[in-house]
């Protein structure tokens, strides 16, 4: 049997999707944003010289970086009200939900970014007379910064494509949007393919960026040999 495609109610609801694509910007840019400056202090507690602040950065690292994200999302969406009595709303509970996913990997690039950085640096930091967090903020991390940008890209990347769990507790998201059309005009390959379609065209520029990144690292990291 041959299928005969349409794509006519896909122009026809072009509002539609994309309010779902703006939802899924935000959602994204809101959760990375938040997830790198959890990441940040994670990634810091992570070398800390204090045992206690290592393992308690150590166990929010091992144990979100290991719960799939989907279930931090039902957890966040359907544990909480039972416990509390108190329910979240989708937004909420996806933006909290990924925010700390992402926070646990960021954690771990900072905390390699951090690794990198040569030991006369902390040294040359400590002769001036910088405390710890001065170390931190002056020489340590812009330096280790440029060599974790790329992991951020990839990271960037991955949380975006990690946005289409949030339609799982019906949060009006680009996939979510394309479930109601195809529900709706019976047409689940029109919709889902526009999905993919639309996912390729804004992933696709950032995994260049992030692939000329790298290159370029590998390039600097040549050259200062």
């Amino acid at each position: 049997m041959q299928y005969h495609w349409d794509f006519d109610f896909i122009w026809n609801s072009r509002s539609l999707l994309l309010l779902g694509v703006l939802n899924t910007f935000k959602l994204a840019v809101i959760s990375l944003s938040a997830g790198l400056l959890i990441g940040l202090f994670t990634g810091i507690g992570r070398v800390s010289p204090s045992r206690l602040i290592r393992i308690i950065s150590s166990i929010y690292t091992e144990f979100f970086r290991n719960v799939p994200g989907i279930v931090l999302i039902f957890w966040f969406y359907y544990a909480i009200p039972v416990l509390t009595g108190w329910q979240a709303t989708a937004w909420l509970a996806s933006t909290v939900a990924l925010s700390l996913y992402t926070g646990a990997y960021c954690g771990e690039i900072y905390r390699a970014g951090i690794e990198s950085i040569e030991k006369g640096q902390w040294e040359a930091a400590r002769a001036l007379g910088f405390n710890r967090v001065k170390q931190f903020r002056y020489i340590i991390i812009p330096q280790a910064l440029s060599r974790m940008i790329p992991a951020f890209t990839n990271r960037a990347i991955e949380l975006l494509k990690t946005t289409t769990l949030a339609s799982s507790i019906s949060l009006a998201e680009t996939l979510y949007t394309a479930k109601l059309l195809a529900e709706d005009q019976l047409r689940p390959l029109e919709s889902y393919t526009v999905a993919a379609f639309i996912f390729t065209i804004i992933v696709l520029p950032l995994s260049y960026l992030a692939f000329r990144l790298e290159r370029r690292m590998r390039i600097a990291g040549g050259h200062a040999e």
